[in-house]
């Protein structure tokens, strides 16, 4: 049972998303337009940017957060398709849907497997599980260097102290990537993952950063494990591909 991290509502009340491509990159080759008419499920809200892509194109949306149900709720207050749950999605009951989605939050729960399992158990007959999530493979670098020192220090920091710590490697950040990570050197830890970081404004760049050092958890998903996961012989068209050689993006239809 995951208990409540009040990390996450101070996140997404400190911040916000907009960043259209992004999602659209981590849901292919599925779109928007293939949620239309849809009932849909989205697992782990956080403050409802993607509820907001979304809501235009589905039948409607169950939101379902364990932490930042009251931020989403009203930043999406316009939607009159979209309810919200307050729930554990690792535990949560709440019936069959055409489609399950869960974009950047299964690394974060308790259980992943279990978690993974869990949205499965939600999927209507011929109903579509679309999801997002960190890879062990390309995170060496966070997994050693910045995890140890979120957990030891980073963790320690008042809110406003961390913020000003993650602004400050922001922009630590950008003089490698826009000088050294422009050149044709693919060998590079983080190359392709920096392409993206050009793209985006510094705001959108710190939120990625100060995701990274305020997560209260997170468990980089190995390809063999996320294989497992969709090994379930319940589930047909399985796609598994990476993202810019730091996450996975997969993708699979429940057979009926």
């Amino acid at each position: 049972m995951q208990c409540k991290q009040s990390q996450w509502l101070t996140q997404w009340q400190e911040f916000t998303d907009k960043e259209l491509f992004l999602f659209q990159d981590w849901i292919y080759p599925n779109t928007l337009e293939s949620l239309r008419g849809k009932r849909v499920l989205e697992c782990g809200c956080g403050g409802g940017q993607h509820t907001n892509f979304m809501a235009p194109y589905a039948a409607e949306i169950t939101a379902v957060d364990l932490n930042t149900v009251t931020v989403a709720r009203e930043r999406n207050a316009a939607w009159k398709n979209v309810r919200f749950a307050d729930a554990d999605i690792a535990s949560m009951r709440l019936g069959k849907y055409d489609v399950v989605i869960s974009i950047g939050v299964i690394h974060h729960t308790d259980n992943p497997d279990a978690t993974f399992a869990n949205l499965v158990e939600h999927l209507a007959k011929g109903g579509k599980i679309i999801i997002w999530v960190y890879s062990r493979e390309g995170n060496f670098l966070v997994r050693r260097v910045v995890e140890p020192l979120r957990r030891v220090f980073l963790s320690r920091l008042p809110p406003k102290a961390l913020r000003a710590a993650a602004i400050f490697l922001t922009a630590l950040i950008y003089p490698a990537v826009y000088t050294v990570y422009r050149l044709p050197f693919r060998g590079l830890p983080y190359y392709e993952y920096f392409q993206n970081f050009r793209r985006l404004g510094f705001n959108r760049n710190l939120l990625n950063v100060y995701d990274k050092i305020n997560a209260p958890q997170v468990d980089f998903i190995s390809r063999e494990r996320i294989k497992r996961w969709f090994a379930d012989k319940r589930l047909r068209d399985v796609q598994i591909t990476p993202y810019k050689g730091v996450s996975w993006r997969a993708y699979a239809t429940m057979n009926g």
